[in-house]
């Protein structure tokens, strides 16, 4: 089969997790890639599906990826996953509920979790998962 590579992602560390399953550019440092009819694998036993999302949905998601990492006011580290906080005057959580529709499709191994706090103040989006699941975000989220 024909290995492929990704896009180095920047910025929920941003367009990286969202952007996880476009294809082209430069192969991320450490990771397995291999392609298995549009299934990309990533980090075992995590798998990408790189055609989960049309072109449209595609540029949709990777926007509201940049808009998260953007905005992201605090980062929590959990126990099983991370916790991204956000200022509901600059996301909403129609905006994360939609990013979490779309990187469900291409990135079915997480866990989604979104909560609005301080009396609709706070947007939390927690990202959790099976084992190495923190490994895998802050690689591809450029977490440190």
């Amino acid at each position: 089969m024909k290995k492929d590579t990704f896009t180095k992602k920047a910025g929920v560390a941003a367009v990286a997790m969202l952007s996880a399953a476009s294809a082209g550019g430069a192969s991320r440092s450490g990771a397995q890639e291999s392609t298995q009819r549009g299934t990309v694998v990533v980090e075992a036993p995590y798998f990408c599906n790189v055609k989960a999302l049309n072109t449209e949905e595609r540029k949709k998601h990777e926007e509201l990826t940049r808009k998260l990492l953007a905005k992201r006011r605090d980062m929590v580290e959990m126990e099983k996953g991370y916790e991204f906080q956000y200022a509901a005057e600059d996301v909403s959580v129609a905006e994360v509920a939609e990013w979490v529709v779309a990187e469900s499709k291409c990135c079915p191994f997480f866990d989604f979790h979104i909560d609005l706090e301080k009396q609709g103040r706070l947007v939390c989006l927690r990202l959790t998962g099976r084992e190495n699941i923190k490994t895998f975000i802050r690689s591809e989220f450029g977490l440190k």
